[in-house]
């Protein structure tokens, strides 16, 4: 193993490109005596933010809102954190920035999995005419939506580095590529078009694009045969490629294990962040076992449908609240649905200039957002749409369910 190996290309403050990769699109407050790094300063940033609070309540791959043991988004953030943080300190590279970027990285997953973000992709093509995938809309959480309260009690924007916002929107794990380089740090988050479009400009931003592949398959594994998903000949076709790993099970533990011992040794400079062809052509296995036997499974079509029926009826709901005056229409709501109408009077008074928010509660808490107003033209069809596109996309599970279930109460 070739421990630091990359010790001189790490993110760290002698990095020719340090002052871009700490660089942030605001001012963001310099408190004095902070022992923080700017990427420790991140990872607080994101460990408090109420979108990683929701990860709890969003669906990995399988909904099981009862189920203690069943790996949920925030769990997966956890298990990507682990590995990659492993790899990079091991490598030499900058773990701090690594752990944020890996906190970071799901903040911008639609409720339902990404079935939800499948539907949420119509919607996103339909009334705004543009694709819709959890990277970019996770760099606009970050950079529009999530706030935080300051030491003035006024709400602002997250505001965070360059690197870890380019860490979020590059690390699309389902490209299959062994050799991770970073990209020219000159093309900025802002410039991808499609999932994995480029790399991530930092080393320690491949090895999270690499941790997340490695993080998921062994646990959804794990999930599916405690849910009973896998018949004997998947048990058998899973033992045999244990046998192949010279292991008895294929578990998260195993797989982990030995995908970042096999990182750790096939890495370098020369070769990029890399699996060995073994470890590679074991990984690309994993996953194509996933697909045909897990991630296609019958037992998830209703669940898919179900998602879909609540994802499109609370959108449809909400942007027809636009069709006149949406603070009155949507007061009106309130009658019938009161917690699905009250949560998106709040969420909108965020992002409109307080003048323009009826006077009273709503206007008084808008004053205190001195963040970007990202809605100003509430008259504008898109900005409606994207409104609501954003409010429905953070939304956990459990509110989407309990909202949906609200409009079926008479």
């Amino acid at each position: 193993m070739q421990t630091n190996a990359f010790q001189k290309h790490a993110a760290l403050p002698d990095h020719p490109d340090w002052a871009l990769f700490t660089s942030r699109i605001y001012a963001l407050h310099e408190k004095k005596e902070d022992p923080r790094t700017p990427f420790e300063r991140d990872y607080t940033r994101v460990l408090h933010s109420m979108a990683f609070r929701r990860l709890k309540h969003k669906t990995q791959v399988f909904y099981n809102i009862d189920n203690d043991h069943i790996c949920t988004r925030m769990e997966h953030v956890s298990h990507v954190e682990s590995v990659s943080s492993t790899i990079a300190s091991a490598l030499g590279l900058n773990a701090e920035l690594t752990r944020a970027i890996a906190t970071a990285h799901d903040l911008g997953h639609a409720p339902f999995g990404h079935h939800g973000e499948s539907v949420l992709r119509e919607l996103s093509k339909q009334h705004l005419g543009r694709d819709f995938w959890h990277e970019q809309n996770g760099l606009r959480f970050v950079d529009h939506i999530e706030l935080l309260e300051d030491r003035h009690r006024m709400r602002r924007n997250l505001d965070l580095t360059y690197a870890v916002r380019d860490g979020i929107i590059s690390h699309c794990g389902e490209v299959d590529e062994n050799g991770l380089f970073p990209r020219d740090p000159a093309i900025p988050p802002e410039a991808f078009e499609r999932p994995g479009q480029y790399n991530a400009a930092t080393w320690e931003g491949c090895i999270v694009k690499l941790a997340d592949k490695i993080a998921y398959i062994g646990r959804d594994i794990e999930d599916a045969m405690r849910l009973g998903f896998l018949d004997k000949a998947g048990e058998e076709i899973l033992y045999e490629m244990a046998q192949s790993a010279h292991a008895d099970a294929l578990n998260t533990t195993v797989i982990m294990h030995s995908m970042i011992l096999d990182v750790c040794r096939s890495s370098s400079p020369q070769a990029g962040i890399a699996l060995s062809a073994e470890g590679a052509e074991l990984l690309r296995a994993l996953k194509a076992f996933n697909y045909e036997h897990i991630y296609t499974h019958p037992r998830l079509r209703t669940f898919e449908k179900y998602g879909e029926l609540v994802l499109r009826q609370i959108f449809d709901t909400l942007l027809s609240c636009f069709e006149g005056d949406v603070w009155q229409n949507t007061g009106t709501l309130r009658h019938a649905y009161p917690r699905l109408a009250d949560a998106f009077l709040v969420w909108l008074s965020q992002y409109v200039p307080a003048e323009n928010v009826p006077e009273g509660e709503l206007r008084e808490m808008a004053a205190q957002c001195g963040n970007e107003k990202i809605y100003a033209d509430l008259a504008d069809p898109q900005t409606a749409a994207q409104a609501v596109l954003d409010f429905v996309s953070g939304m956990t599970d459990r509110f989407a369910i309990t909202t949906f279930e609200e409009m079926l109460r008479f």
